[in-house]
C-alpha cells in the first residue's frame, strides 16, 4: 500500500514537470517577440518624472542603440507606430514608442500609461504628458551610451517635441507631424524661434499653411518643411500604408533622417 502511494506521487510529479516548463517558456516568449525573423519587439516600463510607470515598445533588428523616440497624438497610444516603427528598423534604426499619459487606444493597443495615470488620479492633459517624453529622452540617453536622440512627435506631442528640442542637449533633431498652437499660455511660434538643430515638419495639405506660419521664425538652414501634393492626413498617420501619398511622406522623412548621418 505504501509502495503504491509513493509510486503514484512520483508519477503525478513527473507528469506536472513538462507542463510547468512549457508555461515558463511561454511566459518568457511573451517578454520578447520575434516577428517575421527580421526584428525584435520588446515591451518595457520605466518611471516618469513623477514615478508614473510609462509603457513603451522597443523595436530593433540587431543590437543597435536606440536613437529614435516616437510619441503619439491625442486619444492614441504607442500603437500609432505599430507599422512605422518596423519600417524604421529596416533603415537600421532602433526605436522606442511610448504611451504618454494623455491618450487612449489605437490599432488595438491600449494606452497603459494613461490607464495608470487615471488609476492614480494624476493629471492627463497634453502638458501633463511633457514629463513622460522628458523621462523617455533621459531613459534612452542613459541606455544608449549618451548618443543624442531624434525626437518624433504627432499632433500635440509634436508641439511638445518642438518645445523640448530647443534647449535639451540630449535631443539631436526633431520631426513634428502636424504641430500647432495646442497649449494655452504657450506661444510655440515664439518659443521655437531660436532653433539651432535640424527640424522636420509636415502635416496634411489643409494644415500646411498653419504649420508654415508656426515655424516661420525658425532659421531656414535648420528647417525641412514637407508639403504633400495629396490630401494627406493629420499626425504621423501620414506614414501609414492606408494614407494616400504615404510614399511621398516617407521619401521626405527618410531624406531628412539620412541628412542627420552626415
Amino acid at each position: 500500500m505504501k509502495f503504491t502511494l509513493i509510486l503514484s506521487l512520483i508519477l503525478v510529479f513527473s507528469c506536472k514537470q513538462p507542463t510547468n516548463k512549457t508555461t515558463v517558456e511561454k511566459e518568457n516568449k511573451s517578454i520578447v517577440k520575434e516577428i517575421d525573423k527580421s526584428f525584435l519587439k520588446t515591451t518595457i516600463t520605466f518611471p516618469s518624472k513623477d514615478s508614473l510607470p510609462i509603457t513603451a515598445d522597443i523595436y530593433k533588428n540587431k543590437e543597435t542603440p536606440i536613437t529614435i523616440l516616437l510619441c503619439h497624438q491625442a486619444g492614441y497610444s504607442r500603437g500609432e507606430y505599430k507599422d512605422s516603427a518596423i519600417e524604421l528598423t529596416k533603415l537600421g534604426y532602433a526605436v522606442m514608442a511610448i504611451d504618454q499619459r494623455s491618450g487612449k487606444t489605437v490599432n488595438n493597443i491600449d494606452n497603459e500609461t494613461a490607464m495608470a495615470a487615471r488609476t492614480k488620479g494624476l493629471g492627463d492633459t497634453y502638458l501633463d504628458a511633457k514629463q513622460d517624453i522628458e523621462a523617455a529622452v533621459d531613459y534612452i540617453y542613459n541606455q544608449n551610451g549618451g548618443q543624442k536622440i531624434i525626437l518624433v512627435g504627432s499632433s500635440y506631442s509634436s508641439s511638445l517635441a518642438l518645445l523640448m528640442g530647443v534647449n535639451n542637449s540630449k535631443i539631436k533633431a526633431v520631426a513634428a507631424f502636424s504641430p500647432g498652437e495646442y497649449f494655452k499660455g504657450i506661444d510655440i511660434n515664439k518659443s521655437i524661434s531660436m532653433y539651432k538643430k535640424p527640424v522636420f515638419v509636415t502635416s496634411s495639405l489643409s494644415e500646411s499653411v498653419a504649420v508654415k506660419t508656426l515655424v516661420n521664425k525658425v532659421d531656414a538652414s535648420y528647417l525641412t518643411h514637407f508639403i504633400p501634393e495629396a490630401k494627406g492626413i493629420h499626425g504621423s498617420r501620414a506614414l501609414w500604408k492606408t494614407t494616400e501619398g504615404n510614399e511621398t511622406y516617407w521619401a521626405s522623412f527618410k531624406e531628412f533622417l539620412s541628412s542627420l548621418k552626415n
